[in-house]
């Protein structure tokens, strides 16, 4: 396989696993400050964070003490919801975020004002998202990101980023009809834009799933996996899309992702259930005939095996 037909292959992987990704139940603050300011967000399992300074310059303080020098363009994205702080500088003090007085803007969109009277213009404006993060296929993915992935739309890292981050600044300025909803979508866009250059430019050299994406022995089998995901695969089949043979294909997906190449599959079919379950609220019985099983009872067992709990607990947990 020569480097343009490697090249195709992980952009077409890369994209498959993107389209997975969601973000659902996000709300939004559009805050302005005065020259001093400080604000402490608290630990969200299950959830990311997402902030975007558009005026101003501020420091981010991760939960282990990093420190981040953010600059009037810079967006953070943090996919773990780590507890953290903004602020004006490293000493300030930062209270709770929740115990700031809010005003509403629009359908989960509120502003916060903390200038003080003194202050004819703002010294800073950002904007903050807390979501519900859901990586789908990517999930394997999720324990190696780390936790405050910090970027600078105007790199070369993420061509794009920039009109995508204003156009989020003009919606939420503008108060236009829709506009919560329209920035829904584009915080989703920009999220997927940020995991993607993270993994083009090698997800900081992290192995497992990120090796076998970029590994034209393994990634063949993984994007059939993810395109067929109902399919009864065995691994003679799996080691055929990669043209290896059996044991050398389960060998080496084993010693790269550190699971069998079956355990991976219904693992990702577990992931793809419990999307289908709690976010577009099907049946257990569709869900288990979409995902290939045979019987309601069968595709039970499988869920519990993997998510520890059934799946109509998982409905119930969203309803």
């Amino acid at each position: 396989m020569n480097t343009t037909d490697r090249f195709a292959l992980s952009s077409e992987l890369i994209s498959e696993l993107l389209s997975g990704m969601r973000l659902h139940g996000v709300h939004y603050r559009r805050i302005q400050t005065g020259p001093v300011f400080g604000m402490k967000f608290n630990d969200r399992p299950g959830h990311a964070y997402f902030h975007y300074l558009a005026v101003g310059s501020a420091v981010l303080r991760t939960r282990d003490g990093t420190l981040h020098a953010l600059s009037a363009g810079n967006a953070v994205y943090m996919p773990h919801g780590e507890s953290h702080a903004l602020l004006s500088s490293a000493e300030v003090t930062a209270p709770d975020i929740d115990s700031f007085d809010v005003a509403p803007l629009g359908e989960a969109v509120s502003g916060m004002d903390t200038c003080p009277s003194t202050s004819v213009t703002p010294s800073a404006i950002l904007f903050h998202g807390c979501m519900a993060f859901d990586l789908g296929g990517m999930q394997g993915l999720g324990p190696l990101m780390p936790s405050a992935m910090a970027v600078d739309a105007t790199d070369g890292q993420y061509p794009g980023l920039v009109p995508i981050l204003d156009a989020m600044k003009r919606e939420i300025c503008s108060g236009r009809i829709g506009f919560a909803g329209i920035l829904a979508r584009l915080a989703d866009v920009v999220a997927a834009m940020i995991v993607r250059g993270w993994v083009e430019s090698g997800c900081d050299d992290a192995a497992g799933l990120v090796a076998a994406l970029r590994d034209p022995r393994l990634a063949p089998a993984i994007l059939a996996l993810h395109r067929h995901p109902g399919r009864d695969w065995n691994v003679a089949e799996l080691a055929a899309e990669c043209h290896a043979s059996r044991s050398v294909f389960a060998e080496r997906f084993q010693a790269t992702i550190g699971m069998p190449p079956l355990r991976y599959a219904t693992e990702l079919r577990m992931r793809l259930a419990s999307q289908l379950l709690t976010q577009k609220r099907l049946s257990i019985d569709v869900v288990a005939q979409r995902l290939g099983y045979k019987s309601q009872a069968a595709f039970s067992r499988a869920y519990k095996r993997i998510t520890g709990q059934p799946p109509g607990a998982s409905r119930l947990a969203r309803t």
